[in-house]
């Protein structure tokens, strides 16, 4: 079967001509969550709040509530395998976002997989593995290390995460900064990191695009109050669909930042736990709506839900 992916079933195809007014397709690797804060939800709705096509590749199921993971269960990686291959068979990818994909064995599929498709960039996204097992997480973090970045276009992670995962020596009195991180990234390959979070002084923070040699973007914003699920997923994803949609790096770096901003801005607490980011903040009606006239409240309930309840 002919690779989609490749510059000549592109040249053949008969919808090749259309190809420009679709939208660009993004394959993402990441659990699903069922707060909906983040994982593959977070994935699929920035990507197509920012314009692009997801292609949700699902790799185990987080037991979680909006304040904590209690669990994860990971898929087999024959499973993981099977869901992405059938679809590069089928649709052209533009991007790879890779998230959290639960075991080793997964993270070694999916490096296979970027390999065989190797002119994609691959946006990995490394989040906070606190309320994991220290061994799992350990191996984890090895098999990423040595499997997944040398694949990996650009890695985006929190600055106190990256610290601790890439410079775990750091002896320094001063915190290190984002070239510092994306320094030990580049060691393993990778040739742009975007650092999330950096500590400012009177309540900012600093996120930065950078590589070994130079900061390509930073972008300062003020730290919210709120404790949020789901942002880093939320910004890579975005960042992974303006990436694939031809925006260059940096402008999509700041861009996905921007909308991170307003997504956080806008963030709503669905539970008792922590605040989720509204990704699609742009869709609420603006300013206050006038309230319903009694006709209008009576009309309404005539398409009031019934109750489940079985009745025998």
């Amino acid at each position: 079967m002919t690779n989609p992916n490749s510059p000549a079933a592109s040249a053949a195809s008969p919808e090749a001509e259309d190809d420009d007014a679709n939208p660009a397709c993004v394959m993402v690797f990441n659990a699903s969550d069922p707060s909906g804060a983040g994982g593959l939800s977070a994935d699929v709705t920035a990507i197509a709040s920012v314009g692009a096509h997801a292609l949700p590749v699902v790799t185990g199921a987080y037991a979680r509530d909006t304040a904590e993971v209690f669990d994860h269960f990971a898929f087999d990686e024959e499973a993981v395998a099977e869901q992405a291959r059938a679809i590069l068979e089928d649709v052209a990818v533009q991007v790879f976002k890779v998230g959290f994909v639960g075991s080793p064995e997964a993270i070694s599929t999916i490096a296979e997989i970027a390999a065989d498709y190797a002119e994609v960039p691959l946006i990995a996204y490394m989040p906070n593995l606190s309320w994991w097992d220290e061994g799992q997480i350990d191996l984890y973090l090895d098999a990423f290390r040595e499997l997944m970045l040398p694949q990996t276009t650009v890695l985006v992670g929190n600055h106190s995460t990256l610290w601790r995962w890439l410079l775990p020596e750091w002896s320094s009195d001063r915190s290190p900064t984002g070239r510092d991180i994306a320094k030990a990234a580049s060691e393993m390959g990778v040739p742009y990191t975007l650092v999330t979070g950096i500590p400012l002084p009177d309540q900012f923070i600093d996120n930065v695009l950078a590589t070994p040699q130079a900061v390509i973007g930073s972008e300062k914003f003020e730290r919210f109050e709120a404790v949020f699920s789901g942002a880093g997923d939320t910004l890579s994803a975005s960042l992974a669909a303006l990436v694939a949609s031809g925006t260059d790096l940096a402008a999509a770096a700041t861009e996905a930042l921007g909308y991170l901003d307003r997504c956080l801005d806008a963030g709503f607490r669905p539970g008792m736990g922590n605040v989720v980011p509204d990704r699609l903040f742009w869709a609420q009606p603006e300013g206050e709506t006038e309230p319903l006239t009694e006709e209008e409240a009576q009309a309404l309930q005539v398409f009031d839900m019934p109750a489940h309840d079985t009745k025998h």
